[in-house]
């Protein structure tokens, strides 16, 4: 498989092994990333649930804000990547892949390859969780954007100078297409209690 012939959205975190949330988000698109949807990550999430279930946790959210009428955004020439560093030099030492497909009747579903701690292939219906190998579960599909953004208030701080906060989410009610995967915490870590994760989307040759 051709991995990807042009990177168009990248989302980067670091991340503590033990209990501790971290996220990067991106809203504002240039030109050419707007045009693209299934390919423009919003946001991308990580937390860590090693003290629970020894798993790391992994939400990319792309083709966002829409309304709930306009439903989830899959593309077949659309790769995700996920990628993680354990040794802090800046390159991946374990990945893994996400694609969407349709079957004969239209059905989409998505497959995800090279799973830490799952099976080496896993593949399901969208809009269902499911087993991605030895209990890691895997999501993908429509969602409420969960990125908070007081734009009032925001505005109003820049007009006054003076920090303000409303409490209006600018984001609710609107919707982005989701993969959330578990990821084996042990497995990733090695021995390492931090690691770099960071996510990637390109469009197939």
């Amino acid at each position: 498989m051709s991995r990807t012939q042009t990177l168009s959205a990248v989302a980067f975190t670091a991340l503590c092994i033990f209990p501790m949330d971290a996220l990067a988000a991106d809203h504002i698109e240039a030109p050419l990333a707007a045009k693209d949807p299934a390919a423009d990550i919003a946001d991308f999430y990580t937390w860590s649930r090693k003290d629970i279930n020894d798993t790391i946790v992994v939400a990319i959210t792309f083709a966002g804000a829409g309304s709930s009428a306009s439903g989830a955004v899959y593309d077949d020439d659309v790769i995700y990547g996920i990628h993680i560093d354990n040794d802090a030099d800046g390159e991946a030492d374990h990945e893994c892949w996400v694609r969407f497909g349709q079957n004969g009747d239209g059905d989409w579903g998505v497959q995800i390859t090279g799973l830490p701690g799952g099976d080496a292939v896993a593949a399901g219906p969208v809009e269902t969780i499911f087993d991605a190998g030895n209990g890691l579960q895997l999501y993908a599909g429509h969602r409420e954007d969960p990125f908070f953004f007081d734009l009032e208030g925001f505005n109003n701080t820049l007009s006054t100078s003076t920090l303000a906060f409303t409490g209006a989410d600018f984001f609710a009610g609107l919707n982005v297409t989701a993969i959330v995967v578990e990821i084996s915490a042990s497995t990733v870590a090695e021995s390492s209690e931090q690691i770099q994760v960071w996510a990637t989307t390109g469009r197939l040759n």
